[in-house]
């Protein structure tokens, strides 16, 4: 079986959606073959597009933009639909993160993915959208299936059993198991350090110039 596994974030290193990938692939027998691709410009060559007829399966992961697929990406969409898929028995999964705590953000994005696979003549397997992918970049040592990924490795065990028996099935909307309040406070440290370095209070967010 050979799966081509495809980042759709526009980050060249430390991305979620690498993490997510890499977390995926651990859930697949060694025997099984992967070709990876990076998509993080809005064109891609037809010779790529053309290789993507020898896959089983073709796994997506990418960052929720604006509760839709990032602009390159759909733009890279946008060719394959063009140029046109011969080999209709391919399956199609995608993992969409978010920032946002609450993985149902990703519907909408997952939900542009199943069309555009009706409209290219491609079988929609399943998605997962993720919530805390703010988080997903630091927990690289991780594994999967413990402490903060534990409701992650459940999910991917599914996809993965999906992808090699080549089914569908219903999208999985999940969180990082962590606490919703600690996430968000973990966020604002940022800009909270940001303030105190500039000798400025929370307040002054309010002031007008």
């Amino acid at each position: 079986m050979k799966i081509a596994v495809i980042n759709g974030s526009p980050k060249k290193s430390d991305s979620a959606s690498t993490t997510l990938l890499k977390d995926l692939k651990t859930c697949f027998p060694k025997e099984i073959s992967f070709i990876d691709y990076d998509l993080r410009v809005s064109t891609m060559s037809p010779d790529i597009i053309e290789e993507f007829n020898q896959f089983d399966a073709l796994v997506f992961a990418f960052p929720l933009y604006v509760d839709g697929i990032p602009s390159h990406l759909l733009s890279c969409l946008c060719e394959i639909e063009t140029y046109g898929i011969e080999n209709k028995a391919i399956h199609v999964y995608a993992i969409a993160n978010c920032g946002f705590y609450e993985g149902k953000q990703n519907r909408n994005a997952l939900h542009i993915m199943q069309n555009w696979c009706e409209k290219v003549g491609l079988i929609w397997g399943q998605g997962i959208g993720v919530g805390g992918g703010g988080a997903l970049s630091s927990l690289g040592k991780v594994p999967l299936g413990k402490g903060p990924k534990k409701n992650l490795g459940t999910a991917f065990n599914q996809l993965a059993a999906h992808i090699l028996a080549g089914t569908s099935a219903d999208n999985i909307y999940l969180s990082i198991n962590f606490p919703r309040f600690l996430y968000k406070w973990a966020g604002q440290l940022g800009w909270r350090q940001s303030i105190k370095a500039n000798k400025l209070k929370v307040k002054d967010l309010g002031r007008r110039l």
